[in-house]
């Protein structure tokens, strides 16, 4: 009687928790993330680039450098004379690349923080080190809360935030949309003051969509049919077109859902009221206690058992 109802205890609790996990995946597909649509972010046009890296200087002109210039250097550039990594890192915060298909098929993308409307690495956190701005959207980093755990480079969905493992003191480094610097003095993201070309635009989310579309509408055969950003991950306030496949472009294919507000609501329904972890805990301790009463019995049995033998 007493195996049945242990039995039919840990089967209610299997399925209590079974129940609120079902809940919260159901609550994250029926409710949709607002998107505020106010927020500043940068329109980037592959089809414009023409690779000066112009954007890269600025970045670094402006907000610092944060690395020596020998830092990842491309193996073509054996005088040290141009600053050309291969990947973001903790020295670079914004990265052209060239991606070739084919002689004939090829485009530039640029990498940088995707400032999500939803990020991730705001999400993970656990020193708040990660913050959004709630006027702006702006993803920043405050490296004097920072504590080195590194959650926001497993939790970022686009491979972004990067760690200085060069250096004695070592930080996160991630694009700000140049909040302290560039966007402080002059409205604008360095990079997108001083492309020569008008790859990069930058301005308000809304704006951002309805030039994209616009584009889109306007030369159909030019660009993909797709606003990469627009529902990639939530959405994210840095918005892409191209030419090319975007994930031919090392842009990962991302469902629209948001990783960090579908995590959150499992973890939110799991631990609300600490219901779950306190009815885990019970039966780990009902389990527990059985087993030593169990014990006990066993050992005054063999205890009778030998005290009669002795006689």
């Amino acid at each position: 009687m007493k195996n049945k109802s242990r039995r039919e205890f840990l089967k209610l609790v299997g399925v209590t928790g079974a129940g609120l996990l079902t809940g919260a995946a159901t609550a994250s597909g029926s409710e949709g993330l607002h998107v505020n649509n106010e927020e500043i972010g940068m329109l980037y046009d592959a089809t414009k680039c023409v690779g000066c890296k112009a954007c890269m200087a600025a970045c670094k002109r402006v907000n610092g450098d944060y690395g020596s210039l020998s830092y990842e250097k491309a193996k073509f550039d054996p005088d040290g004379l141009w600053d050309a990594p291969t990947d973001l890192s903790g020295s670079t915060r914004t990265l052209i690349k060239l991606f070739k298909e084919s002689e004939s098929r090829w485009s530039y993308v640029k990498y940088s923080c995707m400032h999500c409307q939803k990020p991730s690495c705001v999400s993970v956190c656990p020193v708040s080190a990660m913050t959004k701005d709630k006027v702006s959207g702006v993803v920043d980093y405050n490296k004097n809360t920072c504590i080195g755990c590194r959650y926001c480079q497993v939790a970022c969905a686009f491979n972004i935030p990067k760690f200085q493992w060069e250096k004695s003191i070592p930080q996160i480094v991630k694009c700000d949309l140049c909040k302290n610097t560039n966007l402080r003095e002059k409205g604008i993201s360095a990079c997108a003051e001083v492309c020569p070309v008008g790859a990069i635009k930058f301005g308000k989310r809304k704006d951002l969509l309805q030039e994209a579309k616009t584009r889109l509408r306007e030369n159909p055969d030019k660009y993909i049919a797709h606003v990469y950003g627009e529902h990639e991950a939530g959405g994210t306030n840095h918005l892409y077109l191209a030419s090319m496949p975007f994930n031919k472009l090392g842009l990962p294919d991302i469902k629209p859902q948001a990783p960090a507000e579908f995590s959150e609501k499992i973890q939110h329904t799991i631990y609300k009221g600490f219901i779950a972890p306190v009815a885990l805990y019970s039966t780990l301790c009902f389990i527990a206690v059985k087993n030593m009463k169990k014990h006990d019995k066993t050992d005054d049995h063999d205890k009778r058992k030998h005290d009669g033998e002795e006689r």
